[in-house]
């Protein structure tokens, strides 16, 4: 008899541990199409999908992580979005999502210029450098800092830009990138006051 290969099991999807994930989610509407960049193993796509019944589409550029995408039913495929995104027309999506990744491009302004091209809107977050254990690990330490908020050591981070929350609104207000709504979080708990010492991660709307 032929060897049956089990599909793998994934657990349901919550987004508890992804403060930024939770955000996320309260903003895409129902029945929105959605382009997830960096979308990793699909965990927010596929809660989208049960959850918003959204048309979901998701760029990883690992492989492993796309196949593992694909297995959770998202509709996904290998990509580096550094190189663009020419396979979409202009406001093809009606939210194309960058959750963590931003820090990681190695060109973030045309990162976001082309999300802006094929959205309607853009969800970008990002941890921000400017909080205050960031701070205080290189006051004390005179070295590239390692915190909870970036745990990796200088030469093995997948982190090539450093931003602050005061950095990207820089950007954004000198690139003429709308920002309709900002969202900030120390852990699950979100911040009304000095977000740019106090929030450990940042999430913002773009229109």
């Amino acid at each position: 008899m032929a060897a049956h290969t089990m599909a793998p099991v994934f657990p349901r999807v919550s987004l508890a541990e992804r403060p930024d994930f939770s955000i996320i989610g309260e903003i895409v509407q129902p029945g929105s199409r959605v382009l997830d960049l960096g979308c990793g193993e699909g965990a927010l796509l596929a809660w989208l999908v049960e959850n918003k019944q959204v048309l979901a589409r998701g760029v990883e550029i690992e492989a492993a992580q796309v196949r593992k995408a694909i297995a959770r039913g998202v509709s996904a495929y290998q990509g580096d979005i550094d190189e663009g995104l020419a396979d979409y027309p202009d406001k093809a999506f009606d939210y194309v999502i960058l959750s963590q990744t931003l820090q990681e491009t190695r060109s973030p302004l045309q990162v976001l210029k082309e999300m802006l091209r094929v959205g309607r809107r853009a969800i970008v977050s990002f941890p921000n450098f400017g909080h205050w254990s960031v701070r205080r690990a290189m006051l004390f330490t005179g070295q590239a800092p390692k915190t909870k908020l970036f745990p990796y050591d200088w030469y093995n981070s997948p982190n090539i830009h450093f931003l602050s929350i005061n950095d990207f609104e820089d950007l954004c207000r000198t690139s003429g990138f709308p920002i309709e709504k900002r969202y900030f979080l120390s852990g699950s708990t979100r911040v009304g006051t000095m977000p740019n010492l106090l929030a450990q991660t940042a999430v913002f709307l773009l229109g």
